[in-house]
Parts: C-alpha cells; structure tokens; sequence
C-alpha cells in the first residue's frame, strides 16, 4: 500500500495495488474508488482530506479505517 498526499490540492491516494484502473466511481462527494477491469480495489482518492482528518493522521489511515466493503458491490 502507498499514500500520497498533494498538500496544492489537498487531496489524498492511497493505492493498494499497482494495476491499471478501469473504472473511478465517486462513493460520496469528494471520495472517488479506482477498481481494475475484475472489479478490484485498486485504490481511494480524498479530495479536501484535511476537512475530513486531522494532518497529523493522514499518514496513520489503516485500511481497517476504511468502510468500502458496502460500496465495492456496486461496482
């Protein structure tokens, strides 16, 4: 897994795998989930990921934090 945060635009990628993406589908305002052609989670974007977390746990985020079982089946 990498996290990659872009402090210009305040957005944050965290990729869990390195594919190809197929398909982007915003899941909420501001939150956008990359899948493979398989339907695979490929990785999650955060725009204004400040206004959501504190700086200081950006880089703490576990996948344990992330609620994305329901949305993946509507991929």
């Amino acid at each position: 897994m990498q996290i990659e945060y872009d402090k210009e635009v305040d957005a944050l990628y965290i990729r869990i795998q390195k594919k190809k993406v197929a398909h982007t589908r915003e899941i909420e305002e501001g939150v956008n989930l990359d899948v493979d052609s398989d339907g695979k989670i490929i990785g999650l974007e955060i725009i204004g990921a400040t206004e959501r977390y504190k700086p200081e746990d950006i880089f703490n985020l576990t996948t344990k934090n992330l609620i994305l079982e329901k949305h993946s089946r509507r991929l």
